[in-house]
């Protein structure tokens, strides 16, 4: 008796390596070889079944989320369909990152994932007041900020760390004060910033992709008014900051 009570007790504070979440959105959702819907479907689960999570990973996007779960039986699941209660990463980065339209680094002694390059920004029908991170919708710092809480999974906003992240020309500042890496070396993932432009108040943008001396961008506000964009301009264009090493 008192060997399968310890026993009993033992087992029950062993915490699992994978915590489970429910599917919602769908009666079935398909667990795929990749984070793709050109993966090959694996498995299927039923609404209301309890997915869990190993990693997470960005990948296509869906209905705004490009975020994938990598489930205990080897296969992935779109994170929209999975209720986790967090608009964000849950579980740890999966080694190797994504695997649909996200960008490698090449010639630039550096690797990552950024995710697929698409207007997944969600308020891009809506613009106007201020956002759920404290900032002008549309504009260039708005869509930075989504996509860092979006694809890195940091809860940032305006004050992270208690620095002022306000216009995009204070970033740079702010990373250095909050001890975040700024450099001239970007990375998928990081996020490209310059004191010039944007009628004095700078500019940031979402590293895509980096080949050989140049630099891709997503970025909003820039180009087109209140719209998304793209470009490939020259490393030194920009600073560059990393919010996840």
């Amino acid at each position: 008796m008192k060997f399968t009570a310890l026993a009993t007790l033992f087992l029950a504070t062993i915490s699992p390596l994978a915590s489970a979440y429910p599917v919602q959105k769908a009666d079935t959702v398909n667990c795929r070889s990749s984070p793709s819907t050109s993966g090959k479907v694996v498995k299927t689960y039923k609404k209301d079944a309890d997915v869990k999570i190993t990693c997470q990973v960005s990948g296509q996007n869906i209905q705004g989320n490009s975020l994938w779960d990598k489930t205990q039986d080897g296969c992935y699941v779109a994170d929209y369909y999975i209720k986790t209660g967090k608009n964000g990463y849950v579980a740890e980065q999966c080694s190797g990152g994504g695997s649909s339209g996200g960008g490698g680094s090449s010639g630039g002694g550096s690797s990552g994932s950024a995710g697929p390059m698409t207007n997944d920004y969600p308020y891009k029908s809506n613009c106007g007041p201020v956002d759920k991170w404290n900032y002008f919708k549309c504009q260039c710092t708005s869509f930075a900020a989504w996509r860092i809480n979006s694809r890195l999974g940091i809860n940032f906003h305006n004050r992270y760390k208690g620095k002022a992240w306000g216009n995009a020309n204070q970033w740079d500042d702010a990373a250095r004060a909050s001890g975040v890496k700024v450099d001239g070396t970007p990375t998928p993932g990081s996020i490209a910033q310059t004191n010039q432009g944007g009628g004095g108040f700078g500019h940031v943008a979402w590293v895509a992709k980096v080949s050989g001396n140049n630099v891709v961008i997503e970025e909003y506000n820039y180009r087109v008014r209140r719209g998304y964009g793209t470009r490939t301009v020259p490393k030194s264009a920009f600073n560059y900051i990393h919010l996840k090493n």
